[in-house]
């Protein structure tokens, strides 16, 4: 229990003081009658389990510095971010608006440290996501070419500038290269968060299905080869099948309207 043996400042303004020096130890001071031993527990304490959540939901990001070098970039969060949210699985995304809003590119940050951050948060947000595949009424075993195919809600398709997926600490770009990296991100049904790369294919159907919700599967592969401009639009048509198929099994499509 932390005893505190004068009380000179009001309780909201200890707090203050608190909060601020365990968030910024090095420039503010800790709040007065309180020993520094006591103050180093909780020091330890809070920026630890920081450091420890994040970089738990962040393993690539965390593998590319050094122990020094993440101590402080955690720090940097810590003393410049203001959460908007008391929950700890929320820390994450928290820790990504940091990047993403905040933190300007430093000497030792990578190039493609926002897309790496936001892609390996992707998987935590999928996971906590409170949507139930179950609950959404489709014909599980409808015609998926013939019929409207219903696109899970679930299902994220992603476009990075750095192929995030590679990244690691023997493969670090220095710039993104010409072509973008397009992924889906996806929830199945044994609620199993998975990514797949997309081709130029893949990438059209799963827009058109988002932009255009009522048009059939093969409408949507007619679409694509218009936009193509494919000499057989019927190959489109035949391979656009295996791919309904496929993701129809990785549950990114669940099914079709179902009329009842």
């Amino acid at each position: 229990m932390l005893i505190i043996a004068t009380m000179p400042e009001s309780l909201r303004e200890l707090q203050i003081a608190f909060a601020g020096h365990i968030r910024n130890p090095v420039e503010i001071s800790a709040p007065t009658g309180i020993e520094d031993r006591r103050m180093q527990v909780y020091r330890e304490l809070f920026f630890n389990n920081v450091s420890g959540l994040l970089a738990g939901n962040f393993p690539v990001t965390r593998r590319l510095y050094d122990a020094p070098g993440w101590s402080r970039l955690v720090r940097e969060f810590y003393i410049e971010h203001r959460a908007q949210t008391p929950l700890f699985p929320e820390l994450p995304q928290e820790f990504l608006r940091y990047v993403q809003e905040q933190r300007q590119g430093r000497a030792d940050d990578p190039p493609f440290l926002q897309e790496l951050a936001h892609y390996e948060w992707v998987e935590l947000a999928l996971a906590l996501d409170q949507i139930e595949l179950a609950d959404i009424k489709v014909d599980r075993e409808g015609n998926l070419v013939e019929g409207i195919p219903v696109l899970s809600p679930l299902a994220w398709p992603l476009s990075y500038r750095y192929p995030v997926q590679h990244i690691s600490e023997t493969f670090r770009p220095t710039e993104a290269p010409v072509q973008m990296t397009h992924l889906l991100a996806y929830r199945n049904r044994a609620d199993h968060v998975r990514f797949m790369q997309l081709n130029e294919v893949s990438q059209l159907l799963l827009a058109l299905m988002r932009e255009q919700p009522k048009l059939s599967g093969r409408q949507l592969l007619e679409l694509i080869a218009s936009k193509i401009a494919h000499p057989r639009p019927a190959a489109v048509i035949e391979s656009g099948r295996a791919l309904l198929h496929d993701l129809w099994q990785r549950d990114v499509v669940l099914g079709t309207v179902t009329n009842s």
